[in-house]
């Protein structure tokens, strides 16, 4: 259910957006969504799809990219992309990070006509 709320988001914050700019019609919304988001892309664009009838929005395409976990070693100061499974420094080895990325959700940009 978060992502009917986070889709609702994405519906408000890009129709006011629209308005603010007097756009008629929204063709596309690029969404940035790191690995530790629990939000599941295929229910964004159905839940999308739902909502956005009779806005500006209908039938505007999400294009979701989904960013890496970024982690910075406490250890060795090293700053890398890791998998989510292998939370070690890939320059150390060692287990005493701090996640500086890979948590973000927002709206990237808008195309318009």
């Amino acid at each position: 259910m978060h992502e009917l709320s986070a889709t609702e988001s994405i519906l408000r914050i890009d129709n006011e957006e629209a308005a603010k700019h007097n756009v008629s019609k929204v063709t596309k919304i690029k969404i940035k969504m790191g690995v530790l988001s629990d939000l599941l892309p295929e229910c964004i664009n159905y839940y999308f799809e739902i909502i956005s009838k009779n806005t500006v929005s209908k039938d505007a395409v999400i294009e979701i990219e989904k960013l890496p976990l970024k982690i910075k070693c406490n250890s060795c100061n090293a700053v890398s992309n890791i998998g989510i499974k292998h939370f070690r420094c890939p320059v150390c080895n060692s287990q005493d990070l701090k996640i500086i990325g890979g948590n973000e959700f927002y709206i990237d940009s808008m195309e318009v006509e």
